[in-house]
């Protein structure tokens, strides 16, 4: 029986390289915003008002619903908290 080698959980759930990426960028964002909430220990009322959503959006993206936010809305709400997104490429 032959292993199939995955680079990453992403990697593991997604049918393309794109959607893995898509992915991993998500959640890295994701966690970047929950970090900045955690930090100020912002209610996710609080932390809603600052982001310009509704406190069940709010609840969505504090509990990972990765599915449920595009990489758009994600910059959109980094940005709304003062956020600066930085980007590397690389090719392997």
């Amino acid at each position: 029986m032959q292993q199939i080698q995955v680079k990453s959980v992403w990697d593991a759930i997604s049918d393309t390289p794109q959607e893995a990426a898509n992915l991993r960028i998500r959640a890295e964002l994701m966690s970047e915003i929950t970090q900045i909430i955690k930090k100020h220990r912002w209610t996710q009322r609080i932390a809603a008002q600052k982001c310009g959503l509704t406190q069940p959006r709010m609840n969505d993206l504090l509990t990972g619903k990765i599915d449920k936010f595009s990489i758009d809305a994600l910059v959109n709400i980094s940005e709304q908290l003062g956020g600066h997104i930085t980007m590397s490429f690389s090719f392997v």
